[in-house]
C-alpha cells in the first residue's frame, strides 16, 4: 500500500487528485492540504510515502516547503505537480530535494503510474521536463560538471519525444527498471550541475 499526501491551493485540481489517489486499491490517502502551512504539521505526522506537491501558493510556496520538512521525513519522496516548465523552477524543486516532477495537464493515469515509479525508486520525469533538462545539458560548458552516458541522453531524447518508459525499455531492450535507474542518474547529475554551478558562482565573486 503507497501512501500519499497531496498539497496543492486549487480546490478542482486536489478534488480530482484525491479521487484517483482513492480510487486506487493499492494506494491510501493520508492528508490533503490546500497551503503549504497546513501541510507541514499534517505530513510531519503521517510521514506518507508520496507527497504531490504544488509550488505556487498563497503563502510559502512548495519548494520551501520541502526545504523545511524533507530532513523530518526520511522516507517520504517528493513529487512536483505544477503548471511551469522553465528551467529555474525545475532546477529549484531538485535542489530542494523532490525527486520527481510532472505537469498539471498529465493524464490521471500517468499520475498513477509516476506515483508507483517514485515509491519503487525513480524518479518520474515528463516529455516536456525531459527537453528542458536535455536544453539545460547542452548549454552547459563540461569542464567540472558530470556529462550525460549515450545511454541516458538516449532516455532523455526518447523521453522528449513523449515515448513512456515501457516503450523505450522496450525500445531498447532494457528493462523498465534499468530505464528508471537510467533518468535516477540524471537527476543526481542535475543536482551535481546546480552545486557546481553555485560553487563557480562564488569563485567569480
Amino acid at each position: 500500500m503507497i501512501s500519499v499526501s497531496i498539497v496543492e491551493d486549487l480546490p478542482e485540481i486536489r478534488s480530482a487528485l484525491e479521487r484517483i489517489i482513492k480510487a486506487e486499491p493499492d494506494m491510501l490517502l493520508l492528508s490533503s492540504s490546500s497551503n503549504a502551512e497546513e501541510a507541514t504539521p499534517a505530513i510531519v505526522a503521517a510521514q506518507p510515502d508520496v507527497v504531490i506537491m504544488d509550488i505556487n501558493m498563497p503563502g510559502m510556496n512548495g519548494i520551501d516547503c520541502i526545504k523545511k520538512i524533507g530532513g523530518d521525513c526520511p522516507n517520504t519522496q517528493f513529487m512536483i505537480f505544477t503548471i511551469y516548465e522553465n528551467d529555474e523552477k525545475i532546477f529549484d524543486a531538485l535542489a530542494a530535494g523532490a525527486s520527481g516532477y510532472l505537469l498539471k495537464k498529465t493524464a490521471p493515469e500517468k499520475i498513477i503510474d509516476a506515483i508507483k515509479d517514485l515509491y519503487n525508486g525513480g524518479s518520474p520525469m515528463s516529455g516536456m521536463i525531459a527537453r528542458r533538462v536535455l536544453g539545460h545539458f547542452k548549454q552547459e560548458k563540461p569542464a567540472g560538471l558530470e556529462i550525460l552516458t549515450n545511454k541516458e541522453n538516449e532516455i532523455l531524447n526518447l523521453l522528449a519525444k513523449g515515448f513512456l518508459y515501457k516503450e523505450i525499455a522496450a525500445k531498447l531492450l532494457i528493462t523498465t527498471g534499468t530505464v528508471t535507474q537510467h533518468i535516477h542518474k540524471i537527476y543526481d547529475k542535475l543536482h551535481v550541475s546546480n552545486k557546481t554551478e553555485a560553487i563557480n558562482m562564488l569563485h567569480k565573486h
